[in-house]
């Protein structure tokens, strides 16, 4: 059976190295150091863009702009996002700040509540009617992204970034150079990607504590040990409940068996593939892992624990947030899921099951000894910008100061406590910073606030912090502090968890535009994949249907797409 093999490793043992050097520096990145501004209505100071006219590069460049330079965007508005004191996203503390800091103003063309895809409808409409395009825009539809590229109107970003951005930033986009790949076209770089933290949607197994104690369980630690606690959590069940009123394993499959919470990819993973991606098989080239062999045995496995009640019946129906309801009901034993579900959605279990204990676990191995997990890029979309824009260099004035100050700010820096009084933070009356429902008119998102979405991150900055908490350590930095009061107290032992299996994190290994193939036979492809899986896992066909699978998708387009796929690959190398 062929089955994936390890990625090339740098970029991910770089961060793995990182992570484990919580005494690394995380001051000003080899900058010529600075102090921080006073006040966000003074000039940045130098530190902030580490400013290429210091340095004999362009004199485009300033860490302050006067006469202010406009840069127009558009915006795709969170819905749940909140504003106060009679603001909007076109004119908020955050547009303010910028103006007042870095003479940059912020220009809305047009902004759109981003339900059912609004964005991606009114941006696409925006191309085809031949409307104005923003001099930047934040994108994370990959397919929109890719759109956007093609109209020819957004410029080559690469050399930008290298005159420009400071040594924080390049550092931080360093950590995986793989991150430019899918906004490269004929070596250039069309887009900058947007980075996010590293790991934030890999998964581990969260299991309730309490169930298996009263059981006198351990927690599993191969499939043959899920099953028999899955089969306890049932029959056996220790808070009394019927055994059709327990899932014991909450998992749901909708549109994909690869996505962010609740999806059974580990289970493939068990016996040597993860469906849904591109792997890197043993002779080196790219594969599509949902035509693997080793699905087969997934699906068979998957269709036994359907059969038994351990999984949903109508797991084809849920998505993510259905697999968790459940779970913050009471009656689920076991949901598979990111680091940081203690936080959300576990936390509120305790509202329904006063003694419910969720802890995390590691991916359980399969009859071979294997595990895998879907790993997690660093990226969350991308910024263009616009050929026309009369003064690109001011991106990087913005973000350069977002780098220095937001992204990690150490203990008396600038924006150590937060960034805006009364909205992301207030004082006491003795001076002290309170946060959330303690801020008077309540908390404010200020991330969903800047230019470019949640401002600025370094992918390996917050396991860093949970690190070191999961080690015994108090919190002294904002982000620490961030991650022990918001993401639920399991969450720093959660990561511990995670990274106690790095060998198992496989990322998609095809991260680069859309193929023609994919673009003409991608979604029928999909279509016969899933319904395949559907009607294996839910008995309406054998086991043996995975093979004439296999063989129709290689003929109507997956051959050719895999061709197309490896000499993307090739060229990356």
């Amino acid at each position: 059976m062929t089955t994936f093999s390890k990625p090339k490793l740098a970029a991910g043992a770089a961060l793995m190295l990182a992570v484990a050097s919580l005494s690394a520096c995380a001051g000003n990145g080899g900058k010529p150091a600075a102090s921080p501004s006073a006040s966000a209505s003074e000039s940045a100071p130098a530190s902030a863009g580490a400013s290429p006219s210091a340095s004999g590069a362009s004199s485009a460049y300033k860490d302050k702009y006067d006469p202010p330079v406009t840069i127009t965007t558009v915006w795709g508005v969170d819905p749940a996002l909140k504003f106060k004191n009679g603001e909007s996203i076109e004119n908020n503390v955050a547009t303010k700040w910028a103006l007042d800091t870095l003479g940059i103003k912020i220009d809305s063309l047009w902004s759109v509540t981003d339900t059912n895809g609004a964005f991606a409808t009114k941006m696409r409409l925006a191309m085809s009617s031949g409307q104005k395009l923003p001099d930047v825009v934040t994108v994370g539809d990959a397919q929109l992204a890719q759109d956007l590229i093609d109209t020819g109107a957004f410029r080559e970003v690469g050399s930008l970034f290298d005159e420009y951005a400071n040594d924080k930033w390049k550092t931080a986009m360093n950590l995986d150079p793989n991150v430019w790949n899918p906004y490269v076209r004929d070596g250039q770089k069309l887009g900058i990607p947007v980075l996010d933290y590293a790991y934030n949607h890999d998964y581990l197994l969260w299991i309730r504590q309490d169930w298996l104690d009263k059981l006198n369980l351990e927690a599993p630690k191969t499939l043959d040990d899920l099953e028999k606690v899955m089969d306890a959590f049932k029959n056996k069940n220790p808070d009394g409940l019927a055994p059709d009123k327990v899932l014991p394993l909450s998992i749901g499959f909708k549109t994909t068996m690869n996505t962010w919470m609740g999806d059974p990819s580990w289970v493939f993973g068990a016996y040597g593939t993860i469906p849904g991606q591109w792997n890197a098989a043993a002779d080196g080239n790219l594969e599509y892992g949902s035509i693997n062999p080793a699905s087969k045995s997934a699906l068979a496995k998957l269709k036994e624990w359907r059969d038994k009640g351990y999984i949903p019946s109508e797991a084809a129906l849920w998505d993510e947030n259905k697999t968790s309801e459940p779970a913050v009901a009471g009656t689920a034993g076991i949901i598979p899921g990111p680091y940081w579900m203690s936080g959300w959605p576990l936390l509120d279990t305790v509202k329904n099951v006063p003694t419910a204990v969720w802890k995390p676990y590691p991916i359980p191995t399969g009859p071979d000894g294997k595990a895998g997990r879907h790993g997690t890029n660093f990226t969350s979309g991308v910024t263009l910008i616009n050929k026309d824009m009369k003064n690109p260099e001011a991106v990087f004035t913005y973000q350069n100061y977002l780098f220095e100050h937001l992204a990690d700010p150490q203990p008396g820096s600038e924006w150590d406590v937060g960034v805006f009084k009364g909205y992301d933070y207030d004082l006491d009356a003795s001076g002290n910073p309170v946060y959330l429902d303690k801020i008077p008119g309540g908390e404010v998102n200020i991330n969903r606030y800047w230019l470019v979405k949640d401002g600025a991150r370094i992918p390996d900055a917050q396991m860093k912090a949970l690190l070191k908490l999961a080690d015994g350590s108090e919190p002294t930095t904002r982000l620490e502090k961030e991650v022990k009061n918001n993401y639920g107290p399991e969450t720093p032992a959660a990561a511990k968890v995670l990274l106690s299996q790095p060998d198992i994190s496989f990322k998609d290994m095809f991260t680069g535009p859309s193929t023609p193939t994919m673009q003409s036979k991608l979604d029928y492809l999909k279509k016969i994949e899933l319904q395949t899986f559907n009607e294996i896992i839910y008995g309406k066909k054998p086991a043996d249907s995975f093979d004439k699978f296999v063989n129709d998708w290689k003929s109507t387009g997956g051959d050719k797409m895999t061709q197309e796929v490896n000499d993307w690959y090739k060229n990356t190398k």
